[in-house]
């Protein structure tokens, strides 16, 4: 591991978790907080953020690898997947810490800073605690000093279906034989399936299931999966509850489609992070999110969202070039 994350010899005696230094940045952590330093022209820099919420932001960085573009851990840190190699920065998208010129900004490859983000994710995640989970179903296990690990929760692996799902041969998830019970917050959805009449000859190419019903087994928030893909279009079904751990800065336009319950969305600048717009979506509603903001979501209640993905290997470079403009639609 070495050769990939340099990790500080110097674990703290008092609370048992192992710092890391990547480059420049040098990360630890104690039972309460994370510390994440770096050098700038005024001097070296600290910025503290509560364990949990750094946890859950990595959790999604580590398992999205890095998603499109950007992903904010808050207003101070996170990255940039430039496709190849990331970008990791401090203060640099923070209109006051730039014009301080505290910021700093470094890259690199992307398996070395996945291989290190994983290994502190694996040592700061102690037992019982799930970063991927709502708080009510996960344990403050974070909380105090070095206590095991939680390694099933971190690296849960996506369950793959074989054929679309309702198919004779796909990976089902409806049944809680499969180890997917409902949701306790989804006990009202209705488990009921399609009643589907097929032409003789065509039982196995044609068939339909209850997404709701589906995305009521969702053991984990905030999380989106693909469940559809038709050439560069994806489909990602997620369910969400409680606060959207990142702030997801956009390459591209994202489109959503709530389908149950509300989401609240805080869309800020992509570039500075002052605040741009609120968005309250209820079920039924669709919005698009533009290619030059950042946006996070705040879910009362666990909410199932449909968010619709464009995976053009170019659409990046239309937005950059003027081709595309930062929002889909002129009215």
């Amino acid at each position: 591991m070495s050769e990939i994350a340099v990790i500080a010899s110097n674990a703290s005696n008092r609370t048992g978790y192992r710092s890391f230094e990547l480059g420049s940045f040098k990360f630890s952590r104690d039972e309460y907080f994370v510390y994440i330093e770096w050098p700038s022209a005024n001097g070296s820099m600290t910025h503290y953020m509560s364990a949990d919420i750094f946890l859950r932001a990595m959790m999604r960085d580590v398992a999205w690898q890095f998603f499109y573009n950007q992903i904010n851990f808050d207003a101070v840190f996170g990255t940039n997947n430039l496709y190849g190699t990331v970008e990791m920065f401090a203060g640099s998208y923070n209109e006051a810490y730039k014009d301080a010129g505290i910021d700093l900004k470094e890259s690199f490859e992307t398996p070395i800073i996945l291989a290190t983000f994983k290994e502190i994710l694996d040592d700061w995640t102690n037992d019982g605690f799930d970063p991927f989970a709502a708080p009510e179903e996960t344990g403050t296990a974070w909380l105090g000093k070095k206590n095991g690990h939680n390694r099933d929760a971190i690296n849960r692996e996506r369950q793959v279906c074989k054929r679309m799902v309702g198919l004779p041969g796909d990976t089902v998830l409806r049944t809680d034989e499969n180890g997917y019970p409902v949701n306790r917050a989804f006990e009202d959805v209705s488990q009921d399936q399609p009643e589907v009449h097929v032409e003789p000859g065509y039982e196995s190419e044609i068939g339909a299931t209850n997404l709701f019903a589906y995305l009521a087994r969702s053991d984990v928030t905030w999380n989106p999966s693909i469940t559809s893909v038709c050439k560069t279009s994806l489909y990602c079904m997620t369910t969400e509850e409680y606060i959207l751990p990142v702030k997801h800065g956009n390459d591209r336009v994202e489109w959503f489609v709530q389908l149950s319950d509300e989401i609240k969305w805080e869309v800020e600048d992509f570039e500075t992070g002052r605040p741009r717009a609120k968005v309250i979506m209820k079920a039924g509603d669709v919005a698009s999110m533009p290619e030059d903001i950042r946006h996070q979501g705040f879910s009362q209640k666990r909410s199932m969202l449909l968010v619709w993905e464009n995976t053009n290997p170019g659409i990046v470079e239309m937005h950059r070039s003027g081709k595309l403009k930062s929002y889909p639609v002129d009215f």
